[in-house]
């Protein structure tokens, strides 16, 4: 067997591997032996008969895709250029729209836009599906061809077309690309509150966090009454900056732990002591689009009883994907573990619940838009215990507290209900709460 797999190959010429082969071949399981040789016979048949003529590079890296495709959403083989664009979206900074895009059903589906691109100031939303691209037809398509086509020189012009759930039909909406700066952390006082609003999970996230609190406690001359957390539509980033960013809030504990395949593949993060915020209240902002990292950091304040969590439910990205190189250029990005927070629970599938759930009204579309979640996703992990009790589903009752429509709060200059209304909750927190012990020790930690 090993010969002829050799021969379909055109390695005749490695004969003198056999042996080695055939040694490999042999602690394998035989009934994967049987497969992989039915793999072949495929492979061969198409080499040899199919219509047009194709590389067996192509092939090849069509098996592989096919393979890390049927595990679940987030494994994948990277190229050379999904390396790299992976490598710089971690870093900080890129050309295109700014968008966070997945595909289901052979379309294009925005995840998420990133605050402050050109997309997100289009006013692209997540759920919006992209089915043209300067009216180029891309349904079917894959993609990388999608975000390749999408990126370009900082200034140039692309339409997209887009078609939001809800509406009656698809829409044209015309982008200039930019350079999307993404940075980790931007920061506001609102009303003697700080508010941190985190982006991403980059390299530089937590560094950047504890800056932000000494430009805030700087621009103050004193301590904020507490501080909000905005981890809404945060994608999430390198796990090790989740562990960073909760350890800023935390005085000790755990922040996350990660089991793998085998009963012993268990790893536990904790925080270090030093609270950077002197124990000042906390309030975390979470929606639909805060996954993976933002959803370990979200959990680990509500688990510690550290933050009061608000929003609506998140993403339920409970997985962790590890980054194994193949090659200088190339990489497989592999699901190896599930994540838990500290009191136990995986977000696999039912997300974060907030404390308080609250609406965003103002965005018009906010009822009628469709969340896109995890639990969405095609042969996404399927959760070890039950989600749904985790899940609060809406009554369709309307909350006396949340009445007013997004035109009534455009009246009264609320651009941001979420944050409002923890800004106000936040302020009513803290002349309750005992007062913070100790001076913020914003440098304490790294």
């Amino acid at each position: 067997m090993a010969s002829n797999l050799l021969r379909s190959l055109g390695l005749v010429s490695a004969l003198a591997l056999i042996p080695a082969a055939t040694a490999s071949f042999a602690a394998a399981d035989v009934s994967s032996i049987r497969e992989f040789d039915e793999f072949m016979n495929v492979f061969n048949r198409v080499r040899a008969d199919y219509v047009d003529q194709v590389d067996d590079k192509t092939l090849i890296r069509g098996a592989i895709d096919g393979m890390l495709n049927s595990l679940d959403p987030h494994s994948s083989y990277l190229d050379e250029r999904g390396y790299q664009s992976l490598m710089t979206t971690t870093e900080g900074n890129y050309g295109g729209l700014g968008l966070n895009v997945t595909m289901e059903d052979g379309t294009v589906k925005v995840v998420t836009p990133i605050e402050d691109s050109p997309a997100f100031k289009a006013g692209l939303k997540a759920g919006d599906y992209i089915t043209h691209l300067n009216g180029k037809f891309i349904v079917g398509g894959t993609l990388d061809e999608a975000v390749d086509a999408m990126r370009g020189p900082p200034g140039t012009a692309i339409k997209l077309t887009v078609f939001r759930p809800g509406r009656d039909k698809p829409f044209d909406v015309t982008l200039t690309r930019a350079i999307v700066n993404l940075p980790a952390v931007k920061w506001e006082v609102k009303d003697g509150v700080g508010v941190l609003n985190v982006n991403t999970f980059s390299r530089t996230t937590t560094s950047e966090t504890l800056a932000a609190i000494s430009q805030i406690e700087k621009t103050l001359g004193h301590r904020p009454v507490g501080y909000i957390l905005d981890l809404r539509a945060n994608p999430g980033g390198l796990l090790d900056q989740a562990v960073g960013l909760s350890d800023v809030f935390l005085e000790r504990g755990e922040v996350v732990s990660q089991r793998g395949r085998r009963k012993g593949d268990i790893e536990r993060y904790y925080a270090q002591p030093g609270d950077a915020t002197g124990g000042a209240p906390v309030i975390v902002l979470i929606d639909a689009g805060s996954a993976s990292a933002a959803e370990i950091v979200a959990a680990a304040l509500q688990d510690q009883h550290r933050a009061i969590v608000m929003g609506e439910r998140s993403f339920g990205k409970g997985s962790v994907q590890t980054l194994l190189p193949l090659s200088q250029n190339t990489a497989i990005r592999l699901t190896t573990a599930r994540y838990y927070t500290p009191s136990g629970r995986s977000v696999q599938e039912g997300g974060i619940t907030p404390d308080i759930e609250v609406p965003q009204l103002t965005d018009p579309d906010y009822k009628s838009r469709p969340r896109l979640r995890e639990a969405d996703l095609r042969r996404h992990l399927v959760n070890e215990a039950s989600v749904s009790d985790d899940i609060v589903k809406d009554d369709g009752k309307p909350d006396p507290r949340f009445a007013m429509t997004a035109e009534d709060l455009k009246k009264k200059g609320v651009e941001d209900f979420q944050l409002t209304y923890a800004v106000q909750a936040l302020t009513r927190l803290a002349r309750t709460a005992p007062p913070a012990g100790g001076p913020a020790r914003t440098g304490a930690k790294r």
